[in-house]
């Protein structure tokens, strides 16, 4: 069974990174290059979103039946798609998502403060359209 209350908590949270993201992208981009606090935090506050997403993602389709599944954030994002709990674009997206998470984790000398503040700047929507998705979801 899905514990609703847990991944509300963790969009919840997310929520709250967004904002925090949201402050950290009106800062002038040289001020935010220049500022190893600023791109921290940016990096910080995305993977711990990116995180989020992924678990509430391997929750549901465990809890749904779907273990299968939940080994690899890519599977995670595919089978989000394949079970109609995200559509065929947001899907695409989660895919990108786990690649970069995956760099977050694996390949985090590789990512570049460039590449971080194009992201809050551009991709937010992205993570907002997720916490939309989830919460269609769970009101169903």
């Amino acid at each position: 069974m899905i514990n609703k209350m847990a991944i509300i908590e963790r969009l919840e949270l997310i929520q709250s990174y967004l904002k925090e993201l949201e402050e950290l992208k009106k800062f002038p981009k040289e001020e935010f290059l220049k500022s190893g606090i600023y791109t921290g935090a940016a990096e910080s506050y995305l993977r711990r979103s990116l995180e989020a997403i992924f678990d509430i993602g391997r929750h549901i389709l465990a809890k749904t039946g779907h273990i299968d599944l939940t080994l690899e954030y890519k599977s995670i994002a595919k089978g989000l798609q394949k079970e109609n709990i995200v559509d065929e674009e947001l899907g695409q997206k989660l895919l990108e998502m786990a690649g970069y998470l995956n760099r977050m984790v694996h390949l985090y000398n590789l990512i570049t403060n460039e590449e971080l503040y194009q992201i809050i700047c551009d991709d937010l929507d992205d993570i907002k359209d997720f916490v939309k998705a989830i919460m269609t979801y769970l009101n169903r």
